[in-house]
Order: C-alpha cells, then structure tokens, then sequence
C-alpha cells in the first residue's frame, strides 16, 4: 500500500524561512531510516506558496490564481510518498517524525489500478503501466 503524508505549512515556511541545521540533520537520520527500511519512494519539501499558482475550472474556463495564498492552515509545505503493508505502518513511521508541538501530518492511502475495478479497461491499464514505465525511465 502506498501512502502520502502532507506536512502543513506554518507562518515560517510561508515566509520562505528555510529549515536550520538542527532540524535538517534529523530529517535527514528520519528519512535515511525510512530510505533504508525500503518505505520511502519520495520525499521533498516545498517551495512557499508565494510562487506558486491555483488553477481554478469553471464553466469551461480555467482561471489561474498566483500566489501567495492566505489560508497557512490548508497549505502544504512538503510531503512523503512511502510504501507499507497498511495504514497502521503509516502511522507507526510517522509517529517518529521529527516534528515539534502543534503539527498534524495528514496520511492518505493512494489508489491502486485494482481500486478502479472495470473502469480501468484493458487499455486504460495499459495506457497507466506505459506512463508509469516512461516516467521511472526518466528518473533513473
């Protein structure tokens, strides 16, 4: 099973104010146990919202919204993809993240193709295993 964890933004990270020594060296040790255990798939943090952008569809129309957005409490500020038997694993290795008072993770299972059941034709199978191949070509 494959799951996201989204870390929330916070005024600090909003701001652009970049992690410091202390707190990159225990992400690091984090990441490394989860790298090494075979759990991790990705990992990153992300830019401030500031430069990003929303894209809004509506009524055949797509709006685009630059940032930075007011809403800290709904933003992501980076996020993990890993790789457990359940959600229960999930929440065992996120238990020892290396966060600080007042963070909430949010843990979300990622579709599988058998989730989709006869949706997913033959060929739409096809189609996501071909891209899926094409982007792990690209990553190596």
């Amino acid at each position: 099973m494959r799951f996201m964890i989204m870390v929330p933004a916070s005024k600090e990270s909003e701001a652009g104010v970049l992690p410091d020594q202390e707190i990159l060296t225990k992400m690091g040790k984090f990441n490394e146990e989860m790298v090494k255990a075979g759990v991790m798939l990705a990992g990153e943090g992300l830019q401030p919202t500031s430069k990003g952008a929303r894209l809004r569809f509506s009524g055949g129309k797509t709006t685009v919204i630059d940032g930075p957005f007011a809403e800290s409490k709904e933003l992501i500020a980076g996020f993990w993809l890993i790789q457990v038997k359940s959600k229960d694993e999930a929440i065992a290795w996120m238990k020892r993240a290396p966060f600080g008072d007042g963070v909430v993770l949010e843990i979300r299972q990622i579709f599988e193709a058998e989730d989709f059941g006869p949706a997913l034709t033959p060929e739409l199978r096809e189609q996501e295993e071909r891209m899926r191949k094409q982007v792990a070509a690209r990553s190596r």
